[in-house]
């Protein structure tokens, strides 16, 4: 699997928002990440820990209870104009999983977050991408 994974031809780093001196934080990503986000913009740094310098979050969930206590936690730490990809397991990867789609609405829309676009990350997983409410920003 290549960098422009799914079916839009765009390479994943674009996708994902990932630009010239972001900060990222991966979450439990797979192994084979690095070379489906390869080449990525000049000066992309990743961070280990969550904290207000973060400009992209990537969380990699197949358990809701996961996923919930990394919504919570990312919600305290995260700027507010920092967004928030979450990707689960596709059905057709038949990958043991709790979330869906839907899961990840259902957890995130009370703790202010809203889902802005949804992209294919590899043949195994979805994304959906995340951002604070405007007015709670």
């Amino acid at each position: 699997m290549n960098a422009t994974a799914g079916y839009s031809g765009t390479p994943l780093a674009r996708k994902l928002g990932i630009a010239a001196s972001s900060r990222v934080l991966l979450v439990d990503a797979p192994d084979d990440l690095p070379a489906l986000l390869a080449p990525l913009p000049e000066g992309v740094a990743f961070t280990p820990d969550a904290d207000a310098r973060v400009d992209i979050a990537h969380v990699f969930v197949t358990r809701r209870e996961d996923l919930q206590r990394q919504l919570q936690r990312l919600r305290r730490v995260l700027r507010a104009d920092a967004a928030l990809w979450v990707s689960w397991p596709k059905q057709s990867a038949r990958v043991p999983t709790t979330v869906t789609e839907d899961t990840i609405r259902e957890l995130a829309l009370p703790l202010g977050w809203v889902d802005v676009k949804v992209c294919a990350v590899s043949a195994v997983w979805s994304g959906l991408k995340l951002v604070v409410r405007k007015d709670l920003r």
